[in-house]
């Protein structure tokens, strides 16, 4: 009798799903929706801010792409489109939240004009580093924060990568003191951009396909992007004569995926399983990667192409650094919920530091002194 029962449901289960096949007006609900939802395949776009394949920014939504398709046996295609073939490298979040594409990939500071507490979950100047960014999004309570952001922009956010702590930027010319900030047009994002501007400069958002042509042409004076890797690729040591540092504005600077909300949450529970799972798995493939790749195209600028490294002065990183959390404790201020995402930034940041100083920065200085 057992095997009689499980043999008609499975009939009902076929006859249904060939009856909407062929054109049936009502749809499935209960189990056969259910058995039917998980055999529908999905082809989805995904939008960036960054050229198509562009080191470390561009190969990670790629990375994902093939991943969500494998680990989905082909269930979800998603096709990567680069900056501009779509919309334009700085329209992803308006992208993403209309539905124009179900998936965008970016990074959280380009949204200060929409949702200025999202830049805590880009990069903090004098913040957290990549390591204590991820920890504190994944197990500090960031995540829950972020999502709550972006949900009235019909998005859920998710870890995208981190680059690592940056360089400072290319300059055409010394940098000694807050003074020579006065009047430079520079190209850098966020928090760090605010800071600049308090202290004088001009700060500009720029993509990165923009950004050679105006250090080129004078329209800016000055840029930051990533590191030895991307600014390696981007030519600026054709157009720039020094490269300082450190990148005291990114620390940690987060990339992130963007899913349409209402979409995203239509997919069968699996799909959304294996989304999450790919991107946290090539979250930690770009940090790994930025570290081996820095590494190495920093040694082709200097060696090859005769770069010239400064460091920012101790009296300049000082004034900036104070600059920095007048502009961070502003942000938080300026809404309830920036009240609690600074809480919790802070809470987790005193927490991390206690540890950092025996762990990893006792263990880096004792390092360096050995050399």
């Amino acid at each position: 009798m057992k095997a009689n029962v499980t043999f008609l449901k499975t009939t009902l289960i076929l006859c249904s799903a060939m009856l909407a096949a062929c054109g049936g007006e009502s749809a499935p609900t209960g189990a056969v929706g259910e058995a039917m939802q998980a055999q529908q395949t999905y082809t989805w776009k995904l939008v960036t801010t960054w050229p198509k394949n562009f080191p470390g920014l561009g190969e990670t939504p790629e990375r994902f792409a093939d991943l969500v398709e494998e680990m989905s046996n082909g269930r979800m295609s998603i096709r990567v489109y680069g900056a501009g073939e779509i919309v334009p490298a700085l329209e992803v979040f308006d992208a993403v939240s209309a539905g124009t594409a179900e998936i965008g990939h970016s990074a959280a500071y380009y949204w200060r004009g929409k949702a200025p507490e999202a830049q805590f979950f880009g990069a903090v100047p004098f913040g957290l580093n990549a390591e204590e960014m991820e920890s504190w999004v994944s197990y500090g309570g960031g995540q829950e924060l972020w999502e709550e952001v972006y949900a009235p922009f019909n998005l859920v956010p998710m870890l995208g990568g981190n680059s690592g702590v940056q360089m400072g930027g290319w300059f055409n010319k010394e940098i000694n003191s807050v003074e020579d900030f006065q009047g430079l047009t520079m190209r850098i994002p966020g928090l760090g951009g605010e800071v600049i501007q308090r202290i004088g400069g001009v700060p500009v958002n720029l993509a990165a396909g923009d950004i050679y042509t105006s250090l080129q042409t004078g329209v800016i004076d000055a840029t930051e992007f990533v590191g030895p890797l991307n600014d390696l690729a981007l030519g600026f040591y054709d157009v720039a004569d020094y490269y300082y540092f450190p990148g005291w504005h990114e620390a940690g600077s987060l990339q992130e995926f963007l899913f349409n909300k209402e979409m995203f949450e239509a997919l069968p529970q699996d799909l959304q399983v294996i989304m999450r799972t790919a991107a946290s798995a090539v979250s930690a493939t770009m940090a790994d990667e930025f570290r081996f790749q820095n590494s190495k195209a920093l040694t082709t600028l200097v060696e090859e192409y005769g770069v010239e490294l400064r460091q920012f002065p101790d009296d300049l990183m000082a004034e900036l650094y104070n600059v920095s959390q007048e502009v961070i404790n502003e942000l938080g201020q300026s809404s309830e919920i920036g009240q609690r995402i600074l809480a919790s930034y802070r809470a987790f940041e005193a927490q991390v530091k206690d540890y950092q100083d025996i762990s990893e920065e006792a263990y880096i200085r004792i390092r360096a002194q050995q050399r």
